[in-house]
């Protein structure tokens, strides 16, 4: 094996860690937007994902992802069963996947934080990754429909050229398989459950915003495995230079976005409400790191920071969303992972060097972006929908109202995070 090539495979290893490591994150920076009953079953859901994931990613996942192609759907789930017949060469890449999956399932849990049995949960998760992730990440990034194959969406709509679309549609690291997806499963889910008990009419602060800092620092660390660890070579022609060269794009770019997202986001809150917050600047940090995601081989250091703003105040503003439609999108999924994968999706029509409107290059590529953004949105919401209301009609999602109350945790896990001094049964009262 050529040396740059084995240290290529070094480094993908490394980002399989980083992103293995945005879990854990995800739990703190969710576990402290969540009321001090609810954090324990907060970081659990992100938990169940850790555990739920890699064995459905291992038997049948990694082939639905990347084995033969089944009408550019989905790929064939017995083809490489339980890693069967996978060439030594290619654990990298399944310990890079199965990574991405984990953190996709994870993100929708905090759409409906609060109120969900951890058994429902449980079912949820093995059923939306078969049912949703995978075929998505089998079309973007396995050869089927939403790729640049000539029998994908951008071939049909702009035709072929040398076996391939004309147009190939970017999704760099998971705009549309990630964060589209959990966006929009997030939203279903909200729609099916229903609102927390007193949504709308009682505080729901957040408990802990040290704890949701420090977990956005750690999903901030663990990106650039995400992203920069995204770059795909050409195994019989290692180009080391090329390598070093995008991937080091990738990371300016990543870190570009986050920091004007910040910006963006607690611009917003300083005009719209005065102050500028730690919450604010912690959910500016994931709205820039989710935005960039699908963007960010494709843009120069000026467009990231340009896109990082734009995300951020635009998900700054779509968080106040819930409050007028009355959906209860509990920790801000929607707002933040379906609008900002939304908006770096469909920007890379507008701002990518190669094929860009900004740069002259017409409206194509923007055309392009704009439908595999919506197909995306319509694939995730009807397997979601199926699974969602299946398991509404059997196990059932919601705890008992005055379980709610009383905590999620305690009734949950039998646990409570922090040690107040109680009479006895669970610490917490409505609003705690």
């Amino acid at each position: 094996m050529d040396t740059g090539y084995a240290a290529y495979a070094a480094w993908i290893l490394a980002s399989a860690s980083l992103v293995l490591l945005m879990t854990p994150g995800l739990a703190l920076f969710y576990g402290g937007m969540t009321r001090a009953k609810s954090v324990l079953n907060m970081i659990m859901m992100s938990f169940g994902a850790l555990a739920v994931v890699p064995p459905v990613f291992i038997l049948w996942g990694w082939s639905t992802a990347y084995g033969e192609d089944v009408g550019g759907l989905f790929g064939n789930p017995f083809e490489m069963f339980g890693l069967q017949d996978v060439p030594a060469t290619d654990y990298v890449y399944v310990a890079f996947q199965v990574t991405f999956a984990i953190i996709t399932a994870a993100l929708i849990s905090g759409a409906i934080a609060d109120r969900v049995k951890f058994s429902a949960w449980l079912v949820f998760l093995p059923l939306w990754v078969t049912l949703s992730y995978l075929p998505l990440a089998h079309q973007v990034w396995g050869g089927g429909f939403l790729s640049d194959a000539a029998s994908g969406l951008s071939a049909k709509v702009f035709g072929v050229v040398d076996g391939a679309a004309e147009i190939a549609p970017i999704d760099y690291a998971g705009g549309t398989v990630v964060h589209i997806n959990a966006g929009v499963a997030g939203l279903v889910l909200v729609l099916i459950l229903g609102a927390r008990r007193g949504f709308n009419k009682e505080p729901m602060r957040p408990h802990s915003l040290p704890l949701t800092m420090l977990g956005a620092g750690l999903l901030w660390f663990g990106w650039f495995g995400f992203n920069a660890g995204s770059y795909v070579p050409d195994a019989e022609n290692f180009d080391l230079e090329g390598f070093v060269g995008e991937t080091g794009l990738v990371w300016v770019n990543t870190t570009a976005a986050a920091a004007a997202a910040i910006l963006g986001w607690i611009l917003v809150e300083k005009i719209r409400d005065k102050k500028a917050t730690s919450l604010g600047a912690a959910s500016g940090v994931v709205a820039g790191l989710v935005a960039i995601t699908p963007a960010c081989g494709a843009l120069s250091p000026l467009g990231s920071l340009a896109l990082g703003l734009v995300a951020g105040a635009l998900c700054a503003l779509a968080v106040g969303l819930k409050y007028r439609f009355g959906f209860d999108d509990s920790l801000d999924v929607v707002g933040v992972h379906l609008v900002g994968g939304l908006v770096g999706t469909i920007a890379i029509g507008l701002l990518a060097t190669s094929g860009g409107l900004f740069y002259g290059d017409g409206l194509k590529l923007f055309v392009v972006q704009t439908l595999i953004a919506l197909y995306a949105v319509v694939w995730s919401g009807i397997a979601t929908a199926i699974v969602g209301f299946a398991i509404k009609a059997t196990i059932g999602w919601r705890i008992d109202t005055e379980d709610e109350v009383s905590g999620i945790d305690f009734v949950e896990h039998g646990e409570s995070a922090y040690d107040f001094a109680t009479t006895g049964g669970s610490p917490f009262k409505t609003g705690a």
